[in-house]
């Protein structure tokens, strides 16, 4: 006769089963799937594992759980399995449409709001501006729209696919001053000298870098938010800079006099772009809590 797996054995299992796989944080991923098997959040599965850590997997669940174990044994992201990643204390939709949203990104986050309360905009009288170019799952857009209720904004994604996770997300943490528009920031519908902040996080990755990341990021997440499309429209012989060099010449036309560009970069392309920012002031580059070089802000 059958006798399913206590929650205790079977968190076990799964945890060795990814450690041996090669998968990252394994515990934490066998915990987030096992709670997604049961339909519970993590804290809930947490405090059952304390108070009944023997008590039986129910035959449905192990089967489910099983099934996802397998797939993040594969490589395929936590994030993707579940449906969903944190950003900013929120979670945020994700699909193999959008770039699953990194810790390191929430420093753009942090700088864009130090910046709107701290210099004088929203109480300036007329309503203060954003743009998000590149925005994905939305996430980056969604928190200041949350964050910043005095602000408008506008998120620009070029991928339709992409979009529409990002506007979901939007109706679901109801961001309701939010605007959004399929284009692509090289051509964006904004009018010149409009924008308060200019905030991306763009592909920056070298195509030659490329092959060099993580199996799981190159088979699962989207090339085309990673690698920017080099001078030939493609992919291929890209440097990494291509779309960043791009939004610092839009951000010139699209930014009124005292405007914050904010842009997430390359740990080691600080030295080629920042003379692109000559003779603007508060020039800086932002480290993140690696120490790398990560933002690079400029006002206009």
């Amino acid at each position: 006769m059958f006798s399913p797996p206590s929650l205790h054995t079977a968190l076990h299992s799964c945890t060795e089963h990814l450690e041996q796989s090669g998968a990252d944080a394994p515990r934490l991923s066998a915990e987030l799937l096992l709670a997604k098997a049961l339909g519970l959040d993590r804290s809930a599965l947490l405090r059952r594992l304390f108070l009944e850590p023997q008590s039986p997997l129910p035959e449905a669940a192990l089967r489910e759980f099983a099934a996802l174990t397998a797939r993040r044994a594969a490589g395929e992201p936590a994030a993707y399995i579940l449906g969903y990643k944190e950003f900013y204390g929120r979670e945020f939709t994700v699909t193999p449409d959008t770039l699953i949203p990194r810790p390191e990104t929430e420093l753009l986050v942090d700088l864009a709001l130090n910046y709107a309360l701290n210099s004088g905009i929203a109480g300036a009288g007329s309503i203060p501006y954003f743009t998000d170019f590149g925005t994905g799952s939305g996430c980056i857009a969604v928190t200041l729209a949350l964050e910043l209720p005095g602000w408008r904004g506008l998120a620009v994604e070029k991928s339709p696919a992409a979009l529409r996770v990002a506007k979901a997300n939007a109706l679901r943490l109801c961001a309701e001053k939010l605007c959004f528009t399929l284009a692509d920031f090289r051509m964006p519908p904004v009018s010149p000298a409009s924008l308060d902040m200019l905030i991306s996080n763009p592909p920056y990755v070298s195509e030659a870098e490329y092959h060099t990341i993580s199996r799981t990021v190159r088979a699962f997440e989207p090339k085309s938010a990673l690698v920017p499309c080099s001078s030939g429209g493609s992919p291929a012989g890209s440097t990494g800079l291509e779309d960043a060099v791009a939004l610092i010449e839009l951000a010139r036309v699209l930014l009124k006099p005292g405007g914050l560009l904010l842009m997430e970069i390359g740990h080691a392309q600080g030295p080629t772009l920042l003379p692109r920012l000559q003779g603007w002031t508060g020039v800086q580059l932002h480290q993140d809590l690696a120490g790398l070089d990560r933002v690079i802000s400029g006002i206009r």
